[in-house]
């Protein structure tokens, strides 16, 4: 009795162990086609999150944050403190002097020769704490620099900012155009499906001949490879887009939102106008010429004015008569200690600066040809921004144009496919008209659908490139 149900308890554990294993098995296959739905502004607020580029944007900007707020550290005095151990090699005659002056001040309590037999008469020992600032000008200009430098910091972290979101936008953008391609080829393939399905059944019917059957089935072979690469090529524009914003590689997603663009009325001259002077590279270009400027300056303030250099040490040596190793307890006993330290003040002129041919002459040359090089750079730049504005604008009213023209050809193209579709399930249409009519269907679908990618593209491009939103009070 015992034997069965200790058999009976062995079934029902090994039957529960089995069934647990298919829940495990069936929940990580779950976890793993988890669909993670996105719009456009979800994954573009978790790009800002998790894009590693942005993160080291990010870091970038935190050093020159930190640069700046520390600036200051330029008047910071140099303060240094040390302790020193030497032995004599051998007996050195200025000690004498030294022994001799000690014991007449001090009436003979010094002895006025030390006995360099002992070990510990050879040793002597000094401590120094000493404490140095130097000023000069050119400080205040290096500070202004790194205040500068964090200025045009900031302007490319934004412009960098403006720029991935652009780009993340854009590839949202570019998959569903992809998706819906892949959508009308998927349709096309079903329609060829149907037709070869109704051909094989009008065949056996000996309504039609073989060879029009054959030529129904060969259609369809031949859509089959082009489903399958569109699908493959998607599967690897999704994956790459999960990286850029951060995802793991092979991660589910499900785009929401659709191709439907915010149409703006604009003018290319009105935009330049108003806001011509928001471009974020002009801006960093004049943050880098101020900071070029504030060079000079410390450049000129370095060669021609002088550097104030304060300086105080306090060095207490140990001269008493009882030897290295025999410290006084009292510091401040004058028989045993005193202080050999310092004050100074100094002016200090670097003659070789004022050289033509210095280093820090040429320095200078060095930051008055970035100021040419920076204005050529900024002209550059704003006439290119002319040229993309104008580009920008043009693209915009063509395409907007295109979409209402492709509107119209996807309505009479669906239309004919629908008649010749009727007509050819009646015999009295051939398939190359069908084929012909549903190809005609197909690029008229396909063409309104990338206008409407181009009108939107051209649209973040131009708000990038002017730095300002101009569908936001839309």
């Amino acid at each position: 009795m015992k034997k069965i149900v200790s058999l009976i308890l062995i079934f029902f554990t090994a039957v529960t162990f089995t069934f647990a294993q298919e829940d495990s098995k069936s929940e990580t296959k779950e976890e793993k086609s988890e669909v993670i739905k996105l719009s456009i502004e979800d994954a573009v607020s978790y790009a800002l999150s998790h894009n590693r580029t942005l993160k080291s944007n990010d870091i970038d900007l935190e050093i020159k944050k930190r640069a700046s707020s520390n600036s200051w550290n330029v008047f910071l005095p140099n303060v240094q403190a040390s302790g020193t151990m030497s032995r004599a090699n051998e007996y050195n005659p200025g000690t004498a002097a030294t022994n001799k002056m000690m014991s007449q001040l001090t009436g003979g309590a010094y002895p006025a020769k030390t006995d360099y037999d002992k070990e510990e008469d050879r040793w002597s020992t000094v401590g120094t704490v000493s404490a140095s600032w130097n000023f000069t000008p050119a400080y205040i200009a290096q500070i202004k620099i790194a205040k500068a430098q964090y200025e045009a910091g900031k302007i490319s972290w934004e412009q960098s900012q403006r720029e991935t979101i652009t780009n993340i936008k854009k590839m949202y953008y570019g998959l569903l155009l992809q998706q819906e391609s892949l959508k009308i080829q998927k349709t096309s393939l079903e329609n060829a499906r149907q037709r070869m399905i109704q051909a094989q059944t009008n065949f056996r019917n000996g309504a039609i001949p073989e060879i029009q059957y054959l030529q129904t089935q060969v259609n369809y072979e031949n859509a089959k490879p082009d489903v399958d690469s569109a699908e493959q090529s998607l599967t690897q524009q999704m994956d790459l887009f999960a990286f850029m914003i951060g995802m793991p590689v092979g991660t589910n997603i499900e785009l929401t939102d659709s191709i439907e663009p915010v149409y703006v009325d604009v003018s290319a001259d009105d935009l330049l106008a108003k806001y011509s002077d928001n471009d974020l590279q002009i801006q960093n270009l004049e943050k880098n010429k101020l900071a070029a400027k504030l060079g000079i300056t410390a450049s000129e303030l370095a060669t021609w004015l002088p550097t104030l250099a304060l300086s105080y040490s306090y060095q207490p040596v140990y001269i008493g008569s009882e030897g290295a190793w025999h410290f006084s307890k009292d510091i401040g006993d004058g028989e045993k200690w005193y202080d050999s330290g310092s004050f100074s003040a100094t002016l200090v002129w670097n003659i070789t600066n004022m050289l033509p041919w210095s280093s820090n002459r040429q320095k200078l040359k060095d930051y008055k040809q970035q100021l040419v090089q920076l204005d050529l750079s900024i002209e550059s730049l704003k006439e290119n921004q002319k040229v993309q504005v104008r580009k920008a604008v043009d693209t915009l009213t063509q395409a907007k144009e295109q979409i209402d023209v492709m509107g119209r050809n996807v309505t009479l193209a669906q239309r004919a496919y629908d008649m010749t579709a009727r007509s050819y399930r009646n015999g009295t249409t051939e398939l190359l008209d069908l084929r012909d009519a549903e190809a005609s269907l197909n690029q008229a679908k396909l063409g309104q659908i990338n206008q409407k990618f181009q009108y939107i593209s051209a649209l973040m491009d131009l708000e990038n490139t002017l730095n300002v939103s101009l569908t936001e009070s839309k």
